[in-house]
Order: C-alpha cells, then sequence, then structure tokens
C-alpha cells in the first residue's frame, strides 16, 4: 500500500494516515459532519480480539479510528521490544474488513515531537502486579495515550480488559486530568480452548500454546472455589495448579480489589474481586485476569 506524510485512500475508503497532524485533521471533519468518534489504540498484530473492539466501537459511533504503533515508552525489556510482532500491511487489511474509517500509524519521531516523556501520578496503582514486574510500564503506556488523543481526539475510547489494570489506571488519569474521553473496557476475546487472545500469542509454540490454558483453567479454578472457600485458599490452590506444569514459570498470581487493585485475601463486606496473573509461557509473558463475584 501507499505511504506518505498524509493520507491515502485505498478502494474501501479507509484512511492511512502517518502524520499526526493529518490524523486530527481527519477528527475535526468528523465531527464537523456531526459523526461521533471511536478509537482504538493498539500495538498492532491484530487478531480478533483487537476486531471486537472495532465492532463495539462502530456499534456506538459514526467514524471509528485505529492506531498501530509499539510504543517504545512502555517496554522496560529490549528484546521484548524487538520480538514484539509487527505485521502493518496484514493488519491495515483487518481493519479494512471490518469497516475501520480511519488506521493511524506515526512514527516515533512523529508522535512524541516537541514532547518530553512527563510522570503522572497514577495514585498507586502502578505499583503492584505488572507495575511491579514491569517499572515504568505505566507511565510509559499514559503518555502514549495522551499523545494518541492529544492528535485523534476521539470522543470514546475502546480497550480490552484482558488488560485490567492498564485500563484501571488510564481511567483514574482521566478522571483525574479531566481527559473529555469516555474510556470504555470490553470483555476479554478468547481461543476455543480458553487462552486470552494476545498478540504475543504468536511467538508460542504450537505446544506452549497448549500449555498455556493452564493460566485460564487456574483462574477459573479461583472463580468456582471462592464461591465456597476463602479468597487465600482459592488462590493458593491455582498456584499449586500452575506449578505442577513443566515449562510454566508464575510472575504473580494475585486476587484483588477492583478499584485499589491491592491485593485481599478475605471477602470481608466486598461481592467482587479480581483474580489477575501473569506468567512466562517457555520465553513469552502472558497476561490474564477473571471477575470474582459471592
Amino acid at each position: 500500500f501507499r505511504r506518505s506524510c498524509g493520507s491515502s485512500k485505498c478502494a474501501t475508503d479507509v484512511e492511512f494516515i502517518l502524520n499526526p497532524s493529518a490524523a486530527t485533521a481527519w477528527s475535526a471533519v468528523q465531527r464537523q459532519n456531526g459523526r461521533s468518534v471511536g478509537f482504538v489504540p493498539t500495538m498492532g498484530a491484530l487478531h480478533d480480539g483487537h476486531m471486537s473492539l472495532i465492532v463495539n466501537a462502530k456499534s456506538a459511533n459514526k467514524a471509528v479510528a485505529c492506531s498501530i504503533f509499539v510504543n517504545p515508552l512502555q517496554f522496560n525489556n529490549a528484546e521484548d521490544l524487538a520480538n514484539y510482532p509487527r505485521q502493518l500491511a496484514a493488519d491495515r487489511e483487518s481493519l479494512e474488513r471490518v469497516g475501520c474509517d480511519m488506521v493511524f500509524a506515526p512514527s516515533e519521531i512523529a508522535l512524541y515531537a516537541n514532547h518530553g516523556v512527563l510522570t503522572y501520578d497514577l495514585n498507586g496503582l502502578d505499583k503492584v502486579m505488572e507495575g511491579a514486574s514491569r517499572p515504568g510500564h505505566f507511565q510509559g503506556v499514559v503518555n502514549v495515550v495522551e499523545r494518541l488523543f492529544h492528535y485523534v481526539r476521539p470522543n470514546s475510547t475502546y480497550f480490552g480488559e484482558k488488560d485490567r489494570q492498564q485500563l484501571a489506571i488510564l481511567r483514574h488519569v482521566a478522571n483525574a486530568l479531566k481527559w473529555p474521553v469516555d474510556m470504555i473496557g470490553c470483555p476479554t476475546m478468547r481461543e476455543p480452548n480458553g487462552l486470552a487472545m494476545s498478540s504475543r500469542n504468536m511467538r508460542l509454540s504450537g505446544e506452549e500454546r497448549q500449555r498455556a490454558t493452564v493460566l485460564f483453567r487456574a483462574l477459573s479454578s479461583i472463580q468456582a472455589a471462592s464461591t465456597v472457600a476463602s479468597l487465600k485458599a482459592a488462590k493458593h490452590s491455582a498456584i499449586e495448579m500452575i506449578l505442577a506444569h513443566p515449562g510454566i514459570k508464575l510472575d504473580y498470581l494475585e486476587t484483588v480489589d477492583p478499584l485499589t487493585l491491592q491485593p485481599i485475601m478475605e471477602w470481608d463486606m466486598r461481592n467482587e474481586a479480581i483474580a489477575m496473573i501473569a506468567a512466562y509461557v517457555g520465553k513469552v509473558r502472558l497476561i490474564d485476569n477473571i471477575t470474582l463475584r459471592r
């Protein structure tokens, strides 16, 4: 496909934009024509989970944009950044098929031009789980989302709940800084075997993909056990399940409060909690979560 510093049209009238100012101009035209803008920020290597976000955005908005940008600020592992799958041409074709109106694929230099990296108050939500394992990750996420919002200027944006901690942090920042964007979480999409859809799944071998299903089985076991036992006992049993599987290296498995993301062991007065997991399957680090209700 043709790449330019502005935008190009394809047969299905999907705008492909590289220039940040062109993305802003596109968004302005939509609003001038009375069309609300739904936005799905991604790092590419798109799968059916991403497509479901586009579909959700299309159901509530007259115009839908998707960004494809592998953000170096949110990687604290150079090898992970280098190995992150990139397939821009295939991604664009997938977005055309589901009727996305605009694809924004800026360069790092263009997106961060005249923008120093900022430090945001994340209210301690970044100190646990992913934040503890990946220092600086969420600051990088908030920086790139702010830049994308600055240029795309959406009315609403759509995130998968697989990245539940990320969603909680972005909602906190959006509320604290009065970002004029509705932050909408959408259910995690799963493979038939229960594995949460993720771009990182592309790096799994067939055997590793099968091994990885234990993550969701462990979360499901907590969901079932927590209705009749303490969260602590349910979590302990799930950890034993994972440790019994060779080739899986557990990073964390926590049951947490939905608002504070702090670990909890008992229901107390709560009616809802979240079980969250991260583990290495071979060299690939995967995350998942499930909502617990009693």
